[in-house]
């Protein structure tokens, strides 16, 4: 099978392609050998899927009332030769006991539904082993990413996907109809070799969300530990004033936004880079780095990030006037303003700065809010390619502008304030600015016509450099090759 075969559903709706005929319909009788949690849910499901279904245990009196009264429990010896399709739910450690069924076995499908407790505990996968115990069996690797509480509330509560792999494709075939019948969506992982990365899958951690986790993490210790500096260390050298007070909520809420809004400017960031990549090799064929290739694909994950932080800064932020200290702080300015007799403190550049910061606000995490629903795959299988670019690489830029300006109003005059840079650091915010800047300035670069031309010829596969043959006739009235450079 071709790698593009892999990776991909064994059957469709209404079965293969060429092969529009329905799925075999339910009523064939499949066996289950094991008493454990997945054994029960997976018998419930096959019951309830209209499969016959024998349950094989070694103390079938025990553990009858614990399954489906349509279920019949029997001993694995009579269980095994009442069915051709036999899923294995039971360890690894215990393969081993069932070498006596051996030649009750002969000819049968056997479908490995285990995993490991470590990724690669052992040098060959489960199924392999199973299969080398015995080989006159057919062994089918499937069901080992499906829980047993998606197999009990069936595939609209949990992941939809039945991976599968075997050396023998009738097998496949036949595990995939039974996948479907049951309401799940068998997809093909190509043969045995595949079986070890399958049963890796269920103990990885969230993979693709590494990288961007800890990116998170380090700007939001840089943005911190900045500020916290400015906002608290200094006050307490300088002034003898004790700020700790500050650190629970206003110095998360002022760094927050930050992460934020770098985080959003470095999912626009690595595409930028392969656009000016593309222009300097004057190709699209040309690999990327193995580092930004990585991040072209960890982008989706920046970006919801950045739209968590900003959520957060938005709960923080209308929390900050519920906090003892701003009421004191209230109280302590209306006391000032009375002993100095000041009717009013309006400042009308000051209102209108901050109704014009909140009002920037809202719109850019409204923005961010659209980006981050329209990323979830029941949403973004409703798009089609232009409306689902539309949203994420348009309106992504017009969000990030947009924060932009939700930054430069909150800064206003004040980066000209020399009493604004505490220990001659700069606010906070100008550094913010420099990447999304960046990536704003090269967007607005790549928009002019002859570069967006040129960028758009690129990606449809022209090269530069690359010669074209041509045919011209001759004063003979004879046809001569030539060449010609397709820079002209």
């Amino acid at each position: 099978m071709s790698r593009g075969d892999m990776a991909k559903p064994l059957l469709g709706h209404g079965g293969t392609e060429g092969d529009c005929s329905p799925p075999p319909p339910a009523g064939r009788t499949v066996g289950v050998l094991g008493s454990g949690d997945f054994a029960r849910s997976l018998a419930v499901r096959l019951v309830s899927s209209g499969f016959r279904v024998v349950v094989g245990s070694r103390n079938p009196k025990r553990k009858a009332s614990l399954f489906p009264a349509a279920a019949e429990v029997t001993f694995q010896a009579e269980a095994v030769k009442k069915a051709d399709v036999i899923f294995v739910a039971i360890f690894r450690e215990h393969y081993s006991t069932l070498c006596d069924l051996a030649d009750v076995l002969v000819g049968k499908i056997l479908v490995d539904v285990s995993n490991n407790t470590e990724i690669n505990h052992h040098k060959e996968s489960n199924a392999e082993y199973l299969a080398s115990l015995f080989p006159a069996c057919t062994v089918v690797k499937a069901f080992n990413v499906v829980s047993a509480w998606t197999l009990q509330s069936g595939a609209r509560d949990g992941n939809k996907q039945v991976l599968i792999c075997s050396n023998n494709q009738e097998a496949k075939r036949t595990i995939a109809e039974i996948a479907q019948t049951m309401g799940f969506t068998p997809v093909d992982m190509g043969c045995m070799s595949s079986a070890c990365e399958i049963e890796n899958i269920p103990l990885r951690l969230l993979p693709a969300w590494k990288i961007p986790v800890f990116l998170a993490l380090g700007l939001f210790l840089c943005f911190f530990t900045y500020n916290l500096i400015r906002q608290v260390i200094h006050p307490y050298i300088r002034e003898q004033k004790n700020k700790l007070y500050k650190i629970p909520i206003e110095v998360v809420n002022t760094t927050l936004p930050c992460v934020s809004y770098v985080m959003l400017s470095l999912v626009y960031l690595p595409g930028v880079l392969a656009a000016c990549s593309q222009l300097y090799y004057g190709t699209k064929y040309q690999r990327f780095p193995d580092w930004l290739d990585q991040w072209l694909q960890h982008r989706k994950q920046i970006g919801l990030l950045s739209f968590f932080c900003a959520a957060l800064h938005a709960v923080y932020s209308l929390c900050l006037p519920m906090r003892r200290s701003h009421r004191y702080l209230l109280i302590e300015t209306a006391v000032k303003q009375a002993v100095e007799k000041k009717m009013t403190i309006w400042v009308e550049e000051e209102v209108w700065r901050m109704e014009i910061y909140i009002s920037v606000g809202i719109i850019a995490l409204g923005l961010l809010s659209l980006l981050a629903i329209t990323s979830l795959p029941s949403i973004a299988n409703s798009l089609n390619w232009r409306e689902f670019s539309f949203i994420q690489s348009s309106l992504g830029f017009i969000a990030l502008v947009i924060s932009t300006l939700h930054t430069l109003t909150y800064g206003w005059s004040r980066a000209f304030d020399e009493n604004q840079y505490k220990f001659y650091l700069p606010p906070t915010y100008t550094l913010t600015l420099l990447v999304p800047c960046t990536v704003i300035i090269a967007k607005v670069i790549f928009s002019l016509p002859c570069i967006q031309h040129r960028l758009l010829r690129i990606r449809r596969g022209w090269e530069k450099g690359r010669y074209v043959k041509f045919v011209l006739p001759s004063a003979t009235g004879e046809f001569s090759s030539g060449e010609t450079s397709s820079n002209v």
